[in-house]
């Protein structure tokens, strides 16, 4: 059947405003998070965690916590001693630590008790004997000797390396990419700058903690409810670690109050209350303390960064060359990819003849960082950013002038294979500096007030999944019942982004009815498809397409099925409002029901299942997977910035951002 073309304004909810799926229900406190919700005889789980940077645990007693009344159980890492990690690369964490902690913080034992009160209680009762041992506690202790910023390789004492399986000492990943000639690139460049950088992490403070409820059910099936961006990969390390098969195991992603990147992992809470819930035979709650949550942190990496780069008297960039030291924390969490991300997208913002990247993820004993907002990307663009402003002085032009003479053009190759389909900085950059006045108003500021311009890009999915396969990165089952109601299945997860609204919107409008008949079921590994996960923008275009392969086979069969009982062809029909009708709006449209219900009459229960793989692009060299998407999204940015010369303190006092996302759903 041929399909119907639509301009923008043809859309009865894509590119429209209406109010999310879910809000009313937040708006009036009937959302229920991970840590409302309550089953019969539930206990309380608390965990002790290490008040050392760097220990070998030599000794847990249990005997008094056992002992105290309302105490059910407890647990160290010898019950759970299988590690995990988000990265097949990087299984090195424990839900409890069994042969050493590595930073404060780090669990060593859990309580299930009656309540939470008693489970805390409980804690100071557990007696760890520990052995003190060298800590690690910035970039420069982890490499130990660092020489005009070139690596010699550390011999670090046993005691001293963080993890065994690090590539040397605590150097927990080493990348070294060259794309071009860098040398000749520089040689050809009218000038050349070297800068150092220094970009402090952060972390993400979600207004909701994590939380996670387990219950081992009487089928012998353990199901987990849980504040997770990322239920299938949680799914996973259950399994792994429990010792279980898939099938057995249920993940419900509960409605999530902020991720960030701060719950991609899968985390020791949730391995920690399953494995209670099993031993005791009850439901198990953990909600960390906003202290536990630091600790959990999985925030953005610092980042040093020596930066070297050559452009010709035109603008036009020779050569770029990026040295980054990443300070990862304890563990690997995403970090070899966080590693990769901090030089992968350099390139596609301006054009690069010649890139070279080098960069160094280090273990220190300090919360591990992970893929807060950005993934490994905000470090560099700021480095960048910052240079092109310095070159621009050198060259007398403006700042914006620099850019938009050199912007990547649409449907280019960068230097290090990424495609670049389309790109708006352009018209980001002139609607930011047009709005701020920024090219008027930039060399007026008074002392200790600036305006600022930065620019940035992003993927809109990755382009690869985690665990390397064939499998779509999403998908989507539809049902369609008599009364004309529609239920969408996906295992994506709302982290307060809107993708549930997202994705009642768009199968709303291939089907033609009104939102209020969708429903959307998410993030059930019972009920719903596989998806990746809530992370890197992929939401949308990923289980948003695979929504629209799910949607368009049950729009044919319906208009299959009224052509026959209306007598009239079904290219020469079409779904509006609620009604099947004749596209050039003769005769008397009948109702959507009646149309499903003819069409169940034809083909049986209405069901439809879609799926969405992108597009496989990227390089063949080791690390190419990292960068790769089905399209980048582009912002600019102007800040008035005012700072008190004597205090050093910042204030944001206005910003104009502009930002090329696409098509707004």
């Amino acid at each position: 059947m041929a399909e119907e073309k639509k301009t923008a304004n043809d859309f009865q909810w894509i590119g429209k405003s209406w109010d999310q799926v879910d809000a009313m229900a937040k708006a009036k406190g009937e959302t229920e998070y991970a840590d409302d919700l309550f089953l019969p005889r539930m206990l309380y789980a608390k965990m002790l965690r290490s008040p050392h940077p760097h220990a070998r645990i030599k000794n847990i007693d249990l005997t008094k916590a056992l002992k105290r009344r309302g105490v059910i159980a407890a647990l160290t890492g010898r019950d759970v001693p299988i590690p995990f990690g988000i990265l097949p690369v990087s299984q090195d964490e424990e839900a409890l630590c069994v042969e050493k902690v590595r930073m404060i913080g780090d669990p060593v034992a859990a309580i299930a008790a009656i309540d939470e009160e008693t489970a805390e209680a409980a804690l100071d009762d557990i007696v760890v004997e520990y052995e003190l041992l060298p800590s690690i506690l910035s970039i420069e202790d982890g490499l130990k000797q660092l020489e005009e910023l070139e690596l010699v390789a550390p011999d670090v004492p046993a005691d001293a390396q963080i993890h065994a399986y690090a590539d040397s000492g605590n150097i927990h990943k080493q990348v070294a990419l060259e794309f071009g000639d860098t040398d000749a690139g520089f040689a050809e460049a009218d000038h050349v700058r070297e800068e150092l950088y220094y970009y402090e992490g952060n972390t993400h403070l979600a207004m909701e903690q994590h939380a996670s409820v387990a219950q081992h059910g009487a089928d012998g099936r353990v199901t987990l409810w849980s504040s997770t961006q990322t239920p299938h990969y949680v799914h996973r390390a259950l399994a792994k670690v429990l010792e279980m098969p898939t099938s057995q195991i249920r993940v419900i992603a509960t409605p999530v109050g902020g991720g960030f990147g701060g719950k991609t992992d899968p985390f020791q809470h949730e391995i920690v209350v399953c494995k209670l819930a099993m031993m005791t035979g009850r439901p198990v709650k953990m909600t960390l303390t906003r202290e536990e949550v630091f600790y959990t942190h999985r925030g953005r990496h610092p980042v040093l960064m020596w930066v070297k780069a050559g452009i010709k008297s035109d603008g036009s960039i020779t050569a770029l060359h990026f040295r980054n030291f990443l300070d990862g924390g304890a563990y690997g969490s995403y970090g070899v990819a966080s590693t990769f991300y901090t030089g992968a997208l350099q390139t596609v913002t301006y054009p690069i003849a010649n890139y070279k990247f080098e960069a160094m993820r280090v273990f220190t004993n300090k919360a591990p960082c992970g893929p807060k907002r950005g993934h490994g990307t905000p470090q560099p663009r700021f480095a960048l950013e910052v240079l092109l402003d310095k070159f621009a002085e050198d060259l007398g032009l403006d700042p914006t002038e620099l850019r938009l003479r050199h912007l990547m053009p649409d449907n280019s190759l960068t230097v290090n294979h990424l495609t670049v389909t389309t790109n708006g900085l352009g018209e980001c950059l002139r609607k930011v500096t047009e709005a701020s006045g920024f090219q008027q108003r930039r060399n007026e500021s008074s002392p200790g007030k600036g305006l600022g311009l930065g620019c940035g890009s992003y993927l809109s999915g990755a382009g690869l999944p985690i665990y390397w396969n064939k499998m779509p990165h999403s998908g989507v089952q539809i049902k369609i019942d008599r009364g004309g109601g529609v239920t969408v299945f996906c295992g994506s997860t709302d982290i307060g982004q809107g993708s549930n609204s997202v994705l009642a919107g768009i199968v709303a409008e291939e089907l033609g009815i009104h939102l209020q008949h969708v429903i959307v079921v998410t993030s059930d590994t019972d009920l719903t498809p596989v998806d990746l996960g809530s992370y890197s923008s992929r939401v949308t275009l990923m289980t948003g397409n695979a929504a629209i392969a799910a949607a368009r086979p049950l729009r044919e069969q319906i208009l299959s099925a009224a052509s026959e009982v209306l007598k009239i062809p079904a290219e020469e029909l079409t779904i509006s409002n609620g009604k099947v009708g004749q596209l050039n709006g003769s005769g008397e449209p009948i109702s959507f029901v009646d149309a499903v219900q003819w069409a169940e009459a034809k083909f049986g229960t209405l069901g439809s299942v879609g799926s969405y793989t992108p597009p496989r692009r990227g390089g063949k060299f080791k690390g190419a997977g990292v960068g790769p998407s089905p399209n980048y999204s582009y912002s600019a940015c102007v800040a008035e910035v005012t700072c008190d010369p004597e205090s050093g303190l910042y204030r944001v006092d206005k910003l104009w951002l502009a930002h090329d996302i696409g098509q707004a759903i």
